[in-house]
């Protein structure tokens, strides 16, 4: 009796060590098909506006006033001299 009992008992234990197997089977593809991590690339840029704040939107540039580059040269001609 005692060795019956004793097989029935592990034959209980492989089912409980099958079930939760099983069941972490399950979660796992669970987690893979919600899984919003790594999405794609624009999800993950973000933008810093002209007060420094982090925004979603790409910022558009303003336009630059232009220089007149020969007054520059102009002036660091005449501090070498």
């Amino acid at each position: 009796m005692k060795k019956s009992q004793n097989s029935f008992i592990k034959s209980q234990k492989e089912k409980k060590r099958l079930q939760k197997r099983k069941e972490k089977e399950e979660k796992k593809k669970e987690r893979q098909e919600n899984n919003s991590k790594g999405g794609s690339m624009s999800d993950m840029l973000a933008y810093v506006d002209e007060y420094g704040n982090i925004v979603d939107t790409p910022i558009e540039p303003k336009p630059n006033k232009p220089t007149n580059k020969t007054d520059d040269t102009k002036k660091n001609m005449r501090s070498e001299n």
